[in-house]
């Protein structure tokens, strides 16, 4: 069985899952508050590698000089305690009321520019705190009528406030990579940028482009009801997969966030497989919610379920690679023939042309009857997953 995880697995918890107080549009909190400072010790203890926070999860909103010293240093304490990182820090732009129309695409240039130096603040506190990754997730950004968002402008001023975020980080010598974290709707009706594809368009026309990557959510694309895994796949692809969040949905519905695994399972254990041999070398980062029935005990058993479940998914991951038969399957279904380029090295177009037997001589029929059996691979990957294979 699977290992307890350690440091060297790099498993990361935003600060909001575990210290989510459990309260929704229907329902008052079930939770107390949870101390930022406690839930450094309480995941240190569960093996856990670092541990990531927007501004307003360990700075309450409106603080004042001396109570924000105050909080950050409780904070800096137990990372010194316990040896956690901050790999990744990132800042609330859709709580307060000031961001109701957004942040960065406002409508009211006065809040653009707030949240532009709100941002800039919490990047300080970042480059203190040794993060590598700042996340920028827009969940404001959007419109719930079409009459009400020029998007062309509001793309415009989203280009504008990326390229500002990412010159200050140059010009104080941070380091960071930026990465937008795409989601279709909630808590707008719909959301600028929804989908790993349209932040990697974005992210093409920036200024600092190379800076900038992209931060996606399992829940997030499968809400969209896209493959998580294709979409991580092109994100590798392009190198542009800068941190990645991991949870469970259940199919495109509201954003659920489940523990990893307790959602789409099957589509979890071949995003664990790319993850764990697809080049990824960043954060296994969970942004996951505590179910609301659960108390104290509850919390940090999810937190475990999680890394235990991951964990268990690279363990399936490797046997189903390791295994003769799947060696074999992939080899008659063709899969290594893929990275095979199509055209011979160095034949030109015209001699591609003059190749009677990729044309004109194709026996179209008899490799038209030919199956790929994908089938039988998909049967072997599932055997694995369920542990009906060694």
């Amino acid at each position: 069985m699977a290992d307890k995880p350690t440091r060297e697995d790099r498993f990361s918890f935003g600060l909001w899952t575990v210290g989510w107080r459990a309260n929704d549009p229907f329902g008052d909190a079930t939770r107390a508050a949870l101390d930022p400072a406690e839930a450094v010790r309480r995941l240190s203890e569960l093996g856990a590698w670092g541990i990531t926070f927007h501004d307003d999860d360990l700075i309450p909103f409106g603080s004042d000089a001396a109570a924000r010293d105050g909080h950050i240093g409780r904070f800096k304490q137990a990372l010194e305690e316990t040896g956690l990182v901050v790999p990744m820090v990132t800042t609330n732009l859709f709580g307060h009321p000031i961001f109701k129309d957004g942040a960065l695409t406002s409508n009211d240039r006065s809040v653009r520019r707030f949240a532009l130096r709100k941002v800039m603040r919490n990047m300080d506190l970042a480059a203190e705190l040794g993060a590598s990754t700042y996340v920028l997730w827009g969940g404001r950004e959007g419109s719930e009528t079409d009459a009400a968002k020029d998007v062309a402008a509001a793309l415009d001023r989203y280009r504008e406030g990326v390229d500002t975020l990412a010159q200050y980080s140059i010009d104080q010598g941070y380091g960071l990579r930026f990465a937008i974290e795409p989601k279709p709707n909630e808590p707008r009706g719909d959301i600028l940028l929804p989908t790993i594809g349209h932040v990697l368009s974005f992210v093409s026309t920036l200024e600092h482009h190379e800076l900038v990557g992209v931060n996606p959510e399992v829940g997030h694309e499968q809400m969209a009801g896209l493959n998580f895994v294709h979409g991580i796949g092109q994100a590798l692809w392009q190198g542009k997969l800068f941190h990645i969040d991991l949870n469970g949905q259940k199919g495109p519905r509201y954003d659920q966030d489940l523990v990893f695994g307790h959602g789409d399972l099957l589509s979890a254990f071949f995003l664990v497989d790319l993850l764990e041999h697809g080049g990824y070398d960043g954060p296994r980062h969970f942004d996951y919610k505590p179910l609301r029935t659960e108390d104290t005990d509850g919390v940090w058993a999810s937190a475990a379920a999680n890394m235990r479940t991951y964990l268990l998914l690279k363990e399936r991951a490797a046997a189903f690679r390791a295994d003769p038969e799947v060696q074999a399957a992939l080899e008659a279904s063709r899969v290594p023939e893929l990275s095979q380029p199509t055209l011979a090295p160095g034949e030109s177009v015209a001699a591609f042309r003059a190749d009677r037997t990729a044309f004109e001589d194709f026996d179209v029929e008899a490799v038209a009857r030919r199956g790929y059996g994908y089938v039988d691979l998909a049967q072997l990957a599932l055997e694995h997953l369920v542990g009906a294979r060694g």
